[in-house]
């Protein structure tokens, strides 16, 4: 292809409106362009660098057996009411009705589809296993739209899922998919980690991410570099950190003191001169429509996954503020669970704390000298929110926190969809059994976000050729003289016949707009044809390394090759 027959619009100037550097840079480079919050349109580059990604995501899923389909965006309400989803979706689900007026909604995701699919034509345990996957636009109502390809409303998933007679025809599904993953972002040059998670709104069991180390990310995960242990916030276990004072030593009974506008545990912190830590947290939740008090230490922070999980809970939520007033009698600030009329469950580390300080349950006042399991009962959960500092629980070293962008997300569903929709076949003993489901999902743009803020620097992009828009730019320093014009396309062609993705910028423009465009756009290889042709050499330069070489122009399509290969 040649540059001046090309779309491809670069900016000078950063975008005001973008904020982190994938985002720039997509514009900057003339990868995508806006339409409203949340909505991008796909210029030529990034649909080439989307459609690489999409080659590699399928020789991969081709690989372990898997079977591409392409499936409805616009579904039929029934299908989620059947799994239970329509109403757990909320508000992140773009509904809409159809002129008889019949509820639909586009597609979040597949697995109803994918269910009703199987539970029409898998009839006997001789067609199990299946992994069926599809490649395609999803879209969710996000509240807040953000960061570019990292947080839209419509975006390019691909998503499989597995059909297995038992849990060990899942682990194995499992398994696959894994591996098939780490290799996918491998091959897209991304450093990641797999990282424990929590299945959410998917329900099942087993959940893996796969998360790229990131500022422009909205995740955390816990890492602990010495034995490995990796989780999403949400899920990590780790030991806190010790008080950072002795609870008082005695057996003494709660104690009321006045604590005249103190709301926050800061507030009462400063007032009593005990630290966070010597303090319990109390927090008003509604689970499942019943009020719950969740407790943890002053300094803790609730994870309101664990919170779920602990309880078993569909939806949660904090109570509001009129609820504590009826429940409490106090406003929220003031609460404690000594005589709380209602369940209680205390995170672990308020376990053997003695002497504490707590909400008296009356406004601007606060009890001293409460401990948990003589003056209030509670059930013992793992509740807290992991933070640096902390402990592994497998090898004792310290844990580090790391902000983290999602690319992918693998699922053991087990029989959650299978169950509610009726997909059932037959054993080999001729006996019905419930098919058990898992599910796995890429996120297609994300991939090309988290490489670009994995891999640029001050003059843009540095794509590895795996995904990179184009392999290798030629570029004739002076077009206008021939013998560099007519070397340039010879180049060019050897490049295209060694399978090459290649472009020749044959633009009338200066060099060093060539040369600034060449990088911005992220060509991990260029080939400078300059005044060294005289001599019969030209210049091939490596995007993200900046090493250069002068190499004989007629080797100069093997020598970019070769570096390619290497690259791989």
């Amino acid at each position: 292809m040649y540059w001046s027959k090309l779309f491809i619009p670069t900016l000078r100037e950063t975008p005001a409106e973008a904020e982190v550097v994938s985002h720039q840079l997509l514009l900057r480079a003339g990868y995508v362009r806006q339409l409203s919050a949340g909505l991008y349109s796909y210029l030529f580059l990034a649909q080439r660098s989307l459609l690489k990604i999409m080659r590699i995501i399928r020789e991969e899923m081709d690989a372990i057996g898997a079977q591409e389909m392409l499936l409805p965006a616009l579904q039929p309400a029934e299908v989620w009411q059947e799994s239970g989803r329509w109403d757990v979706m909320g508000d992140n689900m773009f509904r809409l009705k159809d002129r008889f007026q019949r509820d639909l909604c586009l597609g979040m995701t597949h697995e109803e589809i994918m269910t009703d699919i199987a539970r029409g034509e898998l009839r006997s345990y001789k067609q199990l296993p299946q992994i069926w996957y599809q490649i395609q636009t999803k879209f969710r109502d996000e509240p807040r739209p953000k960061s570019g390809l990292l947080r839209v409303r419509e975006f390019l998933m691909k998503d499989s899922y597995s059909f297995d007679l038992d849990a060990p025809g899942l682990d194995a599904a499992f398994d696959k998919h894994h591996d098939a993953y780490c290799r996918i972002f491998q091959r897209c040059g991304l450093e990641f980690s797999a990282v424990e998670a929590d299945s959410g709104a998917m329900g099942g069991s087993q959940s893996t991410e796969f998360m790229v180390a990131s500022d422009a990310g909205e995740d955390y995960i816990a890492v602990c570099e010495e034995c490995g242990y990796a989780a999403n916030l949400e899920k990590a276990v780790s030991v806190p950190q010790s008080p950072r004072a002795p609870d008082p030593a005695g057996d003494f009974a709660p104690e009321k003191f006045h604590t005249p506008g103190r709301k926050t545990i800061a507030e009462v912190a400063e007032f009593t001169g005990l630290p966070e830590s010597s303090q319990i947290k109390s927090l008003v939740m509604v689970a499942d429509e019943k009020p719950v008090l969740a407790l943890l230490r002053g300094d803790h922070h609730l994870s309101e996954t664990k919170f779920a999980a602990a309880l078993k809970a569909r939806e949660i939520r904090p109570a509001h503020p009129a609820e504590i007033r009826v429940w409490f009698d106090a406003d929220a600030g003031s609460l404690g669970p000594v005589g709380a009329r209602m369940r209680i469950i205390a995170d672990r580390a308020l376990s053997g704390r003695r002497n504490m300080i707590a909400g008296a349950n009356e406004d601007d006042y606060h009890l001293r000298h409460v401990t948990p399991g003589e003056d209030f009962e509670a059930e013992f959960f793992d509740l807290r929110q992991v933070v640096a500092g902390d402990t592994c629980v497998n090898c004792g070293k310290p844990i580090e926190v790391r902000k983290t962008i999602e690319i992918g997300h693998i699922f053991k569903l087990g029989y959650k969809y299978s169950e509610s929709m009726g997909l059932r076949v037959l054993n080999d003993a001729g006996e019905e059994v419930t098919v058990i489901m898992g599910s796995y999902g890429i996120g297609v743009g994300r991939i090309l976000s988290a490489a670009i803020e994995q891999r640029h620097d001050k003059d843009g992009i540095a794509l590895p050729a795996s995904i990179a828009p184009f392999t290798v730019v030629v570029t004739p320093v002076n077009r206008s003289e021939p013998a560099q014009a007519e070397a340039a396309e010879k180049i060019y062609r050897q490049c295209l016949a060694l399978g090459l993705d290649a472009v020749l910028d044959d633009r009338d423009e200066r060099p060093g707009v060539k040369f600034k465009d060449a990088d911005l756009v992220g060509i991990p290889f260029r080939v400078t044809v300059g005044k060294k042709l005289a001599q019969g050499q030209v210049e091939v330069v490596t995007r993200r390394t900046r090493e250069s070489r002068d190499v004989p122009a007629g080797e100069a399509a093997q020598a970019v090759a070769a570096l390619v290969r290497d690259a791989a």
